[in-house]
């Protein structure tokens, strides 16, 4: 699960810079042409940049909060849990395999000795 909300936010940091580098276009066209000066222009783009900074922690924060809320109301087991009942289930998948020879052996001797009677 981690890995997924790794996955979400690098994707959000990639959305922002993709955003930013489009912003920084538009921005070079403007000044370009005329319309805005170069120290605009990078104030603009360094205004952004910067509200974007100090906004990272609180979406950040929001987005932990939201994801624990759904965690807890879809009761996933912890990761500790989750490998305890993995090595459980092995451990039953041996004991099991044990019981089928063991079984199998006691058929081959009662088959066994069933034949020689006859």
């Amino acid at each position: 699960m981690e890995k997924i909300i790794k996955k979400f936010l690098y994707t959000g940091v990639g959305i922002v810079a993709s955003a930013t580098e489009r912003l920084q276009t538009v921005v070079d066209g403007l000044v370009e042409h005329g319309k805005m000066s170069e120290e605009e222009g990078k104030k603009v783009v360094d205004d952004v940049v910067e509200n974007t900074e100090r906004k990272k922690d609180e979406y950040e924060g929001r987005f932990k909060k939201l994801i624990d809320s759904a965690m807890s109301k879809i009761q996933l087991p912890k990761a500790d849990a989750y490998e305890k009942l993995e090595k459980r289930i092995r451990s039953l998948e041996v004991k099991v395999g044990l019981l089928t020879k063991e079984v199998e052996a006691q058929k081959g001797k009662k088959n066994g000795a069933s034949r020689k009677s006859k």
